[in-house]
């Protein structure tokens, strides 16, 4: 069974930086996608952004509103996910949910929430200004 657990969230205030983890355990799949969604605070499920995705081999994509200051990363040995996050502004508060479609076909497709078949709990990161 898939197991995804995130950690790291916080409070920082405009301009700072923070970093999110998504611990994985029953990844037992050859080919995957794994992605960084987020649920703004009012928003329903329905709305989660995703932000952020990796495929197995490594190649990302990132939505228009977070390229250049979030980068994805995996280390495959720890079975670990990470979000790096500059440059924070109060937009981007939210729920930071990590994701994995074993079925994706690109990582442009792991953007689409529609496609995740496993879900963590989500971490809260808040910005202020």
């Amino acid at each position: 069974q898939v197991r995804l657990l995130e950690s790291g969230g916080g409070s920082v205030q405009s301009g700072g930086s923070l970093r999110v983890s998504c611990s994985a355990s029953g990844l037992h799949y050859s080919w995957y996608c794994m992605a960084w969604f987020r649920q703004a605070p009012g928003a329903e499920r329905k709305d989660r952004e995703g932000v952020a995705a990796i495929d197995s081999d490594g190649r990302t994509n990132y939505a228009y509103s977070v390229k250049g200051r979030f980068t994805i990363s995996q280390d495959n040995a720890k079975n670990t996910l990470y979000l790096q996050m500059n440059s924070l502004t109060p937009e981007d508060t939210a729920v930071y949910y990590c994701a994995v479609d074993p079925d994706c076909m690109s990582t442009g497709q792991a953007l689409d929430a529609y496609g995740m078949d496993y879900w963590g709990k989500g971490t809260a990161v808040t910005i202020s200004s």
